[in-house]
């Protein structure tokens, strides 16, 4: 049954909308799939990633969005070395300190970066090392295509 479906590209700043044309194709990305219907017959079935609840792919997703914007991955690959406060962020990444605080609060509530008060600084390291991976492994990519 083709059921036409539209979804919102949710990237910061798109306002398009794309159409999923039929069943078939949320099929093909693997989404309310059969096993059936992922694999052509040409090719024999591989094992399934285990099932993410919807709260873990929206969690997910919204650690991504906080993540794609330059200076925020500029951020984190700083931070990747070594806790740095704001005045050094400004210095290495050459952008104003409002800019800078303003990314690190994104970062914050987003859970990536957590700050600790010392004397009048506040002293910003990165939450998890997986983070740190994330961001490595997309610049990486990224530069594996120039």
């Amino acid at each position: 049954m083709a059921l036409d479906h539209e979804r919102v590209d949710d990237t910061p700043g798109s306002d398009r909308m794309t159409t999923l044309s039929s069943d078939t194709e949320h099929a093909e990305a693997g989404i309310g799939a059969t096993p059936a219907e992922v694999h052509s017959p040409e090719r024999p079935a591989a094992p399934l990633a285990p099932p993410r609840t919807p709260a873990t792919l929206a969690a997910a997703g919204e650690l991504l969005r906080a993540l794609a914007a330059p200076v925020r991955i500029a951020i984190v690959l700083q931070l990747q070395h070594s806790e740095r406060c704001v005045h050094e962020l400004v210095e290495a990444l050459q952008v104003t300190q409002p800019l800078i605080s303003q990314h690190l609060r994104v970062l914050k509530s987003a859970g990536v970066v957590a700050g600790e008060r010392h004397g009048r600084e506040v002293v910003y390291r990165l939450v998890d090392e997986h983070l740190a991976h994330i961001v490595t492994d997309a610049v990486a990519h990224a530069e594996e295509g120039t």
